[in-house]
């Protein structure tokens, strides 16, 4: 995984960031538990490899997680496969069923047995019979697929975060970020208070 940021030195002795990107690509992490997919999208990523340098008025920084660190990540973790399957076995059965009488012809070759141009009913009812064994097929093939666990994002906006810094450097990042919070949030209230004291009559 990586991130990099282009900056340009512009004439007022500043940095102008003129491009950026990061890999959206999955990966794999393993513990002594099994193996997750890691869905990138949306992550934000705390890394201790950082890579900086200069070259014709430009900056260049890159970020990068590499395949043998040590990660620690907080997101939604979520299982799909066959045993999470979600089946309708109706709903599927009608959707296979529309799809074959759009193509009469190949259902008449399959189940008009007297080759008279209609299917009646015992032969409606044959071919139903086969719709249902062709389900049965796919739901038996679709429990049959391992599971597969990822960690993403999570639906009510909570932190989803993937790091290789150390667990205690994070808690003393995250400390500080919540002190340095709480002192806007009562500075903001002194504030407010300061200047609701000098409207006063």
């Amino acid at each position: 995984m990586y991130r990099y940021k282009i900056e340009r030195h512009t004439s007022k002795n500043k940095w102008q960031t003129i491009d950026s990107g990061e890999s959206d690509d999955s990966f794999i992490l393993r513990d002594n538990t099994g193996e997750c997919m890691v869905d990138l999208e949306q992550a934000e990523i705390l890394t201790r490899h950082r890579d900086q340098w200069q070259k014709d008025g430009h900056r260049y920084t890159e970020w990068k997680l590499l395949e043998h660190d040590r990660l620690y990540v907080i997101g939604q973790f979520r299982t799909q496969g066959g045993s999470t399957l979600e089946f309708n076995t109706r709903e599927e059965l009608g959707a296979l069923m529309a799809e074959w009488k759009k193509d009469m012809p190949a259902l008449h070759a399959r189940f008009d047995l007297d080759n008279n141009g209609t299917l009646d009913m015992q032969e409606w009812m044959l071919a139903r019979s086969a719709a249902k064994r062709e389900v049965a097929k796919i739901l038996r093939e679709a429990q049959a697929q391992p599971d597969i666990h990822i960690i993403c994002k999570p639906h009510d906006g909570k932190l989803f975060l993937i790091s290789n810094l150390e667990q205690t450097d994070l808690s003393r990042r995250y400390l500080f970020w919540t002190w340095a919070h709480l002192a806007i949030f009562f500075g903001a209230l002194g504030g407010i208070g300061w200047l609701l004291r000098t409207m006063a009559p």
